[in-house]
């Protein structure tokens, strides 16, 4: 008789064998099992066990005849990537959006929930249940709910500890009021590692496996994707680069440190200076995306004050990718998230500070670039960790997979 440990042990090969054919259908389209059994070095006996299975679960499909090796003719196989639709929800601290998209990264709908403030988050936490609860109930294709969430996030607690200037968020448990809270399962990560997820998966113009997504939004935050798998650290709260000190003499912080990048690059900050500096008309009235994207707008039409903060805050935010390449040696760094609409002036910036105080080696190994996704990154990457969750986990989708194939057979 098999003992419990071998069967355990069989059944998590079996699960990473089905995991690693369905990444390399993702990264390379249509496949035969020759081909998949090749790649892997896997049995083509294993290829077409494993294989059956996940098309019995409906997670992928034959596609018919395709040219093979030596001139063959091969049934290929795929995973199609409108066959499954997935939720992400991004929370940032005044803005909260809910997207829906493809297996691709595709965004097929996208919403914007009203601007959230410390009196109005119980209620956005609620208008999030219900806006989910809509989704799933109009569109049976969606099997896996992600969530995107400030830092510093203790995963296992489910709690952000620290959100600068919207101290209501902490006390918002995610994993208590999600996790369970629909028909699909929910996966819950760190905003700037979602958006490193996001990047990894879908920006196949700069694909690599030593990444950092460096977001400078209404907070600053850094996921690191190291030989491809994310940095997490033991609470799940690693890479808070926002809290990294760039002046031990500098602006006191929320956090209890002084000096904290944060205070000097995020969208709040620019947006508190632009008040002070009375730069753009009503800025008292604008959320901090709208201030930022007016100061853009008045850089990008030659006036000088805005240019020079757009600047300021560029050498600022290069500050943080001297920290990053000094510290985790990315092969690139994608900046993204509200700040990066300040463009190539910005990025310039950025350059220029990098130039000037990293070790040439470790400047000339890695590329700044700002975001190319068509999406949102972090709003893309909550939907991210959710595929990711599916492509690493097949077998857990398996009941809601077929369920979803039913839902969507045509009536007879």
């Amino acid at each position: 008789m098999r003992t419990v440990q071998t069967v355990t042990s069989q059944a998590k090969v079996s699960e990473s064998n089905r995991s690693r054919i369905l990444h390399h259908l993702f990264r390379n389209g249509i496949c035969s099992r020759a081909q998949i059994s090749k790649a892997l070095g896997l049995t083509p006996a294993a290829i077409t066990k494993i294989t059956a299975r996940l098309l019995d679960a409906g997670i992928i499909e034959e596609t018919g005849d395709i040219e093979g090796d030596k001139n063959r003719r091969s049934i290929g196989l795929r995973l199609d990537e409108n066959l499954f639709h997935f939720i992400g929800v991004k929370f940032a601290r005044s803005i909260v959006q809910i997207g829906v998209f493809n297996l691709a990264g595709l965004c097929l709908s996208l919403r914007d929930l009203p601007t959230v403030t410390n009196d109005t988050i119980v209620q956005t936490i609620q208008l999030v249940h219900t806006s989910v609860d809509a989704l799933l109930g109009t569109d049976p294709r969606i099997i896996a709910v992600g969530m995107a969430v400030p830092g510093p996030y203790l995963r296992t607690v489910g709690r952000t500890v620290l959100v600068s200037s919207m101290r209501a968020w902490r006390t918002v448990n995610f994993l208590r009021e999600f996790k369970s809270a629909f028909r699909v399962p929910v996966f819950i990560e760190q905003d700037a590692r979602a958006g490193a997820l996001a990047n990894y998966l879908f920006d196949r113009s700069g694909s690599c496996s030593n990444l950092a997504y460096y977001l400078i939004g209404e907070g600053v935050g850094l996921g690191i994707i190291d030989s491809g798998t994310l940095i997490n650290g033991t609470l799940g709260a690693a890479t808070e680069l926002g809290h990294i000190s760039i002046d031990m003499h500098g602006r006191p912080c929320e956090c209890g440190n002084v000096g904290c990048l944060e205070r000097y690059c995020s969208a709040v900050v620019i947006h508190e200076t632009i008040i002070s500096r009375d730069l753009v008309p009503h800025a008292k009235e604008l959320g901090h995306a709208e201030a930022c994207n007016a100061l853009f707008q008045l850089a990008d039409a030659g006036d000088a004050r805005a240019r020079l903060l757009v600047e300021e805050v560029g050498q600022y935010a290069g500050f943080g990718c001297v920290t990053i390449i000094n510290g985790y040696n990315p092969e690139r760094i994608v900046i993204g998230d509200i700040v990066a609409q300040g463009g190539q002036r910005l990025l310039s910036a950025i350059r220029e500070v990098v130039d000037e105080h990293v070790i040439p080696e470790l400047r000339d190994s890695t590329t700044i670039t700002l975001s190319a996704l068509p999406s949102d990154a972090v709003i893309c990457g909550a939907a991210a960790v959710a595929i990711i969750y599916f492509l690493d986990h097949p077998s857990m989708f398996f009941d809601v997979a077929t369920a979803s194939m039913s839902s969507n057979a045509p009536k007879r």
